[in-house]
């Protein structure tokens, strides 16, 4: 698995990343899923550079132009709730794509230990396309790689596989090279060294389903 940080360059990506982290705007709602929305854009758009292309004739008005565009056939998928505003994000971009989405949440027992609990899952073929999936904060990568899973089981293996993470955990990019398959990209923008004892991410953002679209009970 191939391992892209951008938020090792200086961009505007770097200013979106530091207002989903910022406590202060994450109290505005809409704002923190606008940022989501255009870092998932980003991604996009930088993914976009790594596909297949080849050049069609295109008519204009006046004559034909001759115009290099992807061939690749694009699913979007994401991890319920947390993923939405960015699943939109790159939806925007890769405007045709299909689209899949997965429910995974942390099901703690009484000991207070947790494993990741799939439900819901609705997806299309999956075999000989490219594979976007994204979660926004991964902390252990448990989610991504049963996610990945169980695509695969209902759609068939993909032609290549992109993970957008715009904030994960060391141990979680660990574990991701060695579960993924090799015909993977994780792309992400900023990797947090510290897991704490629950496995949160620090310095993280905190729950983003939460401060998407509100407190669950």
């Amino acid at each position: 698995m191939k391992l892209v940080n951008l938020g090792e360059n200086h961009s505007l990506l770097n200013s979106y990343i530091a207002g989903i982290r910022d406590k202060v705007v994450q109290k505005d709602r809409m704002r923190f899923r606008t940022n989501l929305h255009r870092i998932g854009e980003i991604f996009a758009y930088e993914i976009s550079k790594t596909l297949d292309y080849s050049t069609k004739d295109v008519r204009t008005p006046l004559g034909t132009a001759a115009v290099d565009t992807f061939d690749n056939k694009v699913v979007i998928a994401s991890i319920l709730r947390a993923g939405l505003p960015l699943h939109e994000g790159m939806l925007s971009f890769f405007e045709n794509a299909d689209n899949a989405f997965l429910a995974a949440y942390r099901k703690y027992d009484a000991a207070d230990k947790f494993h990741i609990n799939t439900e819901y899952c609705t997806s299309p073929e999956l075999s000989g396309k490219t594979l976007i999936l994204a979660d926004t904060l991964v902390a252990t990568g448990s989610s991504i790689m049963l996610a990945y899973e169980r695509l695969v089981e209902d759609g068939g293996e993909p032609d290549y596989t992109h993970i957008v993470c715009p904030i994960v955990s060391a141990d979680a990019v660990v574990a991701l090279k060695k579960a993924l398959p090799s015909k993977a990209t994780l792309w992400t923008a900023g990797i947090d060294e510290e897991l704490t004892s629950h496995c949160f991410v620090v310095p993280g953002l905190g729950d983003a389903g939460d401060l998407a679209f509100g407190e669950k009970v």
